[in-house]
Parts: structure tokens; sequence; C-alpha cells
């Protein structure tokens, strides 16, 4: 009991050092992450927050206002407010962190080879991924999701692949700059094989940018999920997803049941309002030029 006591008191001890350590750094950054650690702590213990079944309707209690039995009110379909908004925080994480990393995936491995062989297979690689950059990513992913199906998976694997051409160009431009550098000469020089230039030698030292975007495109994940559910072609309801339960919610806003979308949407706003102020945070700590200059 005391063992796990002190364990708890030590982690709590990490966690807040290393928080003054970000906030020392850049108060932005340090926002960030309380935002996003109450979202993450929602996500991970929901059932020790939330007070209903999030997908349990009680008939009789279709569109009450908040009250002490319920704290957010109730949709159309007499479903707790409060607990699909903290159960939905699951899909916030569930659709950013799988959808960057599959963009990563795929973007960085394509940036290191086109930036470092060059000519036309970069130029063929860039001119593909350019492409998929040139449609508005909200019409592209409408088009795919509604073509694929309305899946969690296909949701994500979607965003994914329309968000690596951001890394890939990441990486692209540092392994241009990169490429004539003296250690890279060097490898060459003592025979090291491309892929071994490629993944020791050039990745440490060109995926400081990429790494730098990863929490402002997870908020972008974030917000083109909840429209994808929002215009009808993402996660649908009952799934107590933010976008699906503000698109709901909206048609009750005329006659005044304003809770119905405006607590999911006001989930949304500070989930991707907090991503994007660590992302911004994240590159005033890489990059000192831009730290110096607020």
């Amino acid at each position: 009991m005391n063992s796990t006591h002190s364990d708890q008191v030590s982690l709590a001890t990490r966690i807040g050092n290393r928080l003054r350590g970000i906030s020392r750094l850049s108060p932005t950054a340090t926002a960030g992450v309380v935002i996003i650690l109450l979202f993450g702590i929602l996500a991970l213990f929901s059932d020790l927050f939330m007070t209903h079944d999030p997908v349990s309707s009680y008939p009789d209690r279709i569109l009450q206002a908040p009250s002490a039995q319920h704290w957010f009110g109730t949709d159309g379909n007499g479903m707790d407010v409060f607990s699909r908004v903290i159960y939905g925080a699951k899909f916030g994480f569930g659709i950013a962190i799988p959808a960057v990393i599959i963009a990563v995936i795929i973007g960085v491995p394509v940036g290191l080879v086109a930036g470092y062989r060059g000519g036309i297979l970069d130029e063929v690689l860039m001119r593909i991924f350019d492409g998929l950059r040139v449609f508005p990513s909200i019409i592209l992913a409408l088009a795919v999701v509604a073509a694929t199906g309305q899946s969690l998976i296909n949701v994500v694997l979607v965003l994914g692949f329309l968000d690596s051409p951001v890394f890939a160009r990441l990486v692209r431009a540092e392994v241009l700059a990169l490429r004539s550098s003296i250690f890279v000469e060097s490898a060459v020089a003592v025979g090291n094989p491309t892929w071994r230039i490629l993944f020791l030698h050039l990745l440490p030292n060109s995926i400081q940018g990429a790494m730098a975007q990863t929490a402002v495109r997870a908020a972008w994940a974030v917000r083109i999920s909840a429209t994808l559910a929002f215009l009808g072609v993402g996660i649908q309801a009952p799934t107590p997803e933010w976008g699906a339960m503000i698109r709901q919610g909206a048609e009750f806003m005329v006659t005044g049941q304003w809770w119905v979308a405006i607590f999911p949407g006001l989930a949304l706003i500070f989930l991707v309002f907090g991503l994007n102020l660590f992302g911004d945070g994240i590159q005033d700590i890489l990059d000192p030029r831009r730290r110096a200059s607020k």
C-alpha cells in the first residue's frame, strides 16, 4: 500500500518536473500539454467520469435541459450528453494519433528517398504528392470516405494518407540541404549502403521539423474527422463522436435546445486548441530563433 502510494507520488513529481521544464522553455507548450493531458485522462479513464452509459437512451428524458441528473442535458434520443462528450475523447485521440502515425510512416520515407535521390524519382514522387494537396482536403476526404465506407478505420487511413505529403515535404527539404554535407559524403566514401545513409545518417538529422508538426497535424485530423461526421460521411450516431453529436444537435438549436451541440462543440474546440498550442510551443523549443523573437 505504501509502495503504491510512493510510486504515485513519484510519478506525479516526475510529471510536475517535466511540466516545469517545458514551461521555462515555452509557456505555450505547457498550456497545450495541460489541455491535452486533461483530455487524455478523460479518454483513458472515461468510465470513472461518466454518469450514464453513453449509448443508453431514456425515452422519458428526451431533450432535457442540463440538471443535477444530466449535467449537460440529454439529446434527441434521450442520451446523456455529458457522458457522450466524455466518451467522445476516445475518438478524438483514437483518430488523431493513428492518422498522424500513418502520415509519418508514409511521408517520411518518401521524403528521405526523394530528397536524397533527386532527379526524375524526386519529381515523380513530389508531383504525385502535390496532386493530393491540390484538392481541398475536406472534399477529397469526403469523396474517399464515401466510397470506402463510414468506419473508424477508413477515416483514419484516409486522413493519414492525405496528410502524408506534409511530412514528405518537410523531410525532403531537410535532406536536400544535408545530402551534400561532409558527414554524408564521408558515409558514402566508406561504403555505407543507401539504406544506412538514409535511416542512420540523414533521418535523425532531418526528422526534427516533421516531429514539430505532429501535434498540429493531429489537430487537423481531429477537426477534419469531426467535419466528416458533421456532414454525414464520417462516424455516425449513436456512436458518441463529437462531430456526429454536433450534427444531431444543430437541428435543435433553432428550438432552443442549445446544449446538445454546444458541449461537444466546446470539447472539440478545446482539444484542437490544445494540440495547436502544443505544436506551436514545440516549434519554439526546437527553433531558438522563434523563441528569441517573441
